[in-house]
């Protein structure tokens, strides 16, 4: 577990944010587990219980480096592999020395496996947990406790095992629906800094170069004035289709804007994105939307260059789409390398500059309207 937003932090993207509310749950169970168990290790003394003693000792040394390192570092100490391995050892060997009294703590125990540890590690450990804490009552306590004790921890268990999954289901949701676009399935602004910025660490670390394709529908709003609003979304959908089928795995489609989207092609120089682009309108033109209903789009293109933050990459390719439009559409034009000093405009606010259309197709006639 490492996060980049410590606890407390606000912020816009979905991910981090499940990330943030794990990394305080994790915290906040180490941190009472400390407070409960700590005591015990005196108590355990001065009963002469010098071995449990010593492992709750190490219990409550392994929770106050979680602790530590999530507060100091960020990260979860060895993702929480000490805490099973060290919840059942005690629990098991408190119940044989003390029978019930040492019984109890291994439900909560057991519960806490299902908020520390992936579904499947957890299950894992409490099938093994509930394993020996039915051995250890089978010895110590009489037959109908025995079966009393497996059942109810193993029931303790599947209970809590059900509520974490749908916890973790209903989480993934959540950040679905927060991360993409619900008419197309693209990726929505939540996550356009991020990949943007992880492109450039790439670019700045390891010399991987990626560029970025800005597409924008030629004319857009006549089609919701003729055909309808709802024709207009049909044909935004099946747009992103369109594009979706012509991209690798690893490249990312984003809707940015009405009839505005954006590919992120990682380690792609311009010159291959370039030819990407027009192949990417010629699909889009090739063939009419819905049977009737004839579309052209007009594209940009930028390389991310050296020492450049993530919305002066997209401003670059933002006024290279202007230019497109305002040349006559249906064209792909290459944003040129940034010369300027490092600006932090916003990236919908278009501020044209003259450039040099790389190559266009057949100019669609009219007004150039704002892409």
């Amino acid at each position: 577990m490492n996060q980049s937003a410590p606890p407390g932090t606000a912020t816009t993207n979905p991910t981090l944010a499940v990330l943030g509310f794990r990394r305080q749950l994790v915290y906040h169970l180490h941190f009472w587990a400390f407070i409960a168990v700590a005591p015990l290790v005196m108590v355990q003394w001065q009963h002469g219980n010098l071995l449990l003693s010593a492992l709750l000792v190490f219990f409550c040394a392994n929770a106050a480096l979680v602790l530590l390192f999530l507060r100091f570092r960020n990260t979860y100490f060895l993702k929480g592999r000490l805490f099973p391995l060290l919840a059942v050892v005690c629990a098991a060997y408190s119940t044989a020395i003390n029978g019930h009294a040492g019984l109890y703590w291994a439900y909560p125990a057991a519960i806490a496996l299902f908020f520390l540890l992936p579904i499947k590690e957890a299950i894992v450990c409490n099938v093994i947990f509930v394993a020996v804490m039915a051995v250890v009552s089978f010895l110590q306590f009489p037959e109908a406790d025995f079966w009393r004790i497996t059942f109810s921890l193993g029931l303790s268990c599947l209970f809590a095992m059900i509520f974490a999954w749908l916890v973790g289901r209903l989480q993934q949701e959540l950040t679905r629906l927060a991360t993409t676009d619900p008419l197309t399935g693209c990726l929505n602004r939540s996550q356009l800094a991020d990949v943007l910025n992880s492109q450039i660490q790439m670019r700045e670390r390891y010399e991987r170069v990626s560029s970025l394709v800005l597409i924008d529908l030629d004319y857009f709003k006549n089609i919701n004035d003729q055909w309808g609003h709802l024709a207009g979304d049909r044909v935004l959908k099946e747009m992103a289709g369109r594009v979706r089928k012509r991209l690798r795995q690893n490249d990312q489609l984003f809707r940015i804007g009405g009839e505005e989207f954006m590919v992120v092609l990682p380690e792609t120089r311009q010159k291959d994105a370039h030819t990407l682009a027009q192949q990417l309108l010629t699909s889009i033109s090739a063939r009419p939307f819905l049977d009737d209903i004839r579309v052209t789009a007009s594209a940009s293109i930028a390389e991310v260059e050296r020492g450049e933050t993530w919305s002066v990459w997209l401003n670059r390719a933002d006024q290279a789409l202007y230019e497109a439009k305002a040349r006559g559409r249906n064209q792909v034009v290459l944003a040129p390398a940034n010369r300027q000093p490092p600006v932090q405009p916003e990236p919908w606010q278009r501020s044209p500059t003259p450039l040099q259309p790389v190559s266009s197709g057949p100019a669609a006639s009219g007004t150039p309207d704002t892409p």
